[in-house]
């Protein structure tokens, strides 16, 4: 199993990261702001005004080192990557399988299924924490319909329109999941994100959408080419297939537990004139920090009955997702929770 490393994010505005010995050094002007051994971080995720040396870019391309640019927001720019590694005949089977409508659906439809069942049991437990609520039960009932719908999506046209109409049953009561924190939410809103309850949706779904690509590319498959979402120039389709299984249980629960615990609040957030809403640099740092513990927590893998951190889950579906594609195994089993 692969060992997790830590994550730099750097978001502070015009700093300058580059290699010194063994060590990552990030600067901003004459500052240093912190040094860190190259063999102990295994990603890099620049936000905003961030530079980097060509010679740390090359080192990270060489000792794989995921390094990845975002707008301040969190909007995917660019991401460096050294010389291929994996499997040339999982690559070509996984292109031949994406350009098989009926090997697609099989793999998308499981997807769309475990973001439906996993965000249902976040309802669901709702529920059992606070007692009964008619919103929250109407939406679990709903879900379960859309569960049983996409089981048979002959297509994955069709796989897309369920979980559509599951996300609008799922989000439309997601404000009854927020607790007297002063938080509303009205919808789900994307680019950009414009209120508070959207902007740390986002920035979290961002964050995995970054481990997921990773984990394929750790495995050997080529994180742009999915099954469910269409491939389109610089979007990671595979590796937003594999975040569906993850919003819910992961990125959705932890935006939920910031909240409700009042751990971020409503003036962690600035409004741009062009409406677009963001963490503010301190309450950015909060927010990474408690991703970071978060990543650390072990569960049991429902597939794997092992005990394995958070952060790794990512790379366990993809190792899953590999075998499947080379034969190994007759089913992929996506992330559940129970």
């Amino acid at each position: 199993m692969k060992k997790l490393l830590n994550s730099l994010y750097i978001t502070r505005q015009e700093s300058y990261l580059h290699k010194e010995r063994e060590t990552i050094v990030i600067k901003q002007g004459d500052d240093k702001l912190g040094q860190f051994p190259a063999l102990t971080v295994g990603n890099i995720l620049c936000f905003g005004q961030v530079s980097v040396s060509p010679f740390l870019m090359g080192y990270c391309g060489e000792q794989g080192i995921g390094l990845s640019f975002y707008t301040e927001y969190g909007r995917f720019l660019a991401r460096v990557q050294g010389k291929q590694t994996g499997n040339v005949l999982l690559r070509r089977a996984q292109y031949r399988w994406a350009d098989e409508e009926e090997k697609s659906v099989s793999i998308a439809r499981l997807m769309v299924a475990a973001k439906i069942a996993n965000g249902r049991t976040v309802l669901l437990r709702e529920v059992r924490n606070h007692g009964a609520n008619s919103l929250l039960e109407t939406a679990a009932q709903r879900l379960a319909t859309s569960l049983r719908h996409v089981h048979h999506a002959k297509t994955v046209g069709e796989a897309m329109g369920i979980e559509g109409d599951a996300a609008n049953a799922y989000f439309g009561v997601f404000n009854e999941l927020l607790h007297g924190s002063g938080f509303a939410f009205g919808g789900r809103v994307r680019r950009p994100p414009t209120d508070p309850v959207n902007a740390l949706l986002s920035y979290a779904y961002t964050l995995i959408t970054h481990e997921c690509a990773s984990a394929l590319q750790g495995v050997g498959l080529d994180p742009y080419v999915g099954f469910l979402h269409q491939d389109r120039p610089g979007r990671v389709s595979l590796a937003l297939d594999l975040l569906e299984e993850f919003r819910a249980s992961w990125a959705d629960r932890f935006v939920l537990t910031l909240i409700n615990r009042r751990q971020v609040q409503l003036n962690d957030f600035v409004t741009e004139a062009s409406g677009a809403v963001r963490l503010t640099e301190d309450a950015r740092k909060h927010f990474l920090v408690a991703w970071q513990e978060r990543k650390q927590v072990e569960i049991v893998h429902p597939y794997l009955e092992e005990q394995v951190p958070i952060g790794l889950l990512p790379h366990c579906q993809a190792m899953l997702l590999a075998r499947h594609i080379r034969g190994d195994t007759e089913y992929y089993p996506p992330y559940l929770v129970k």
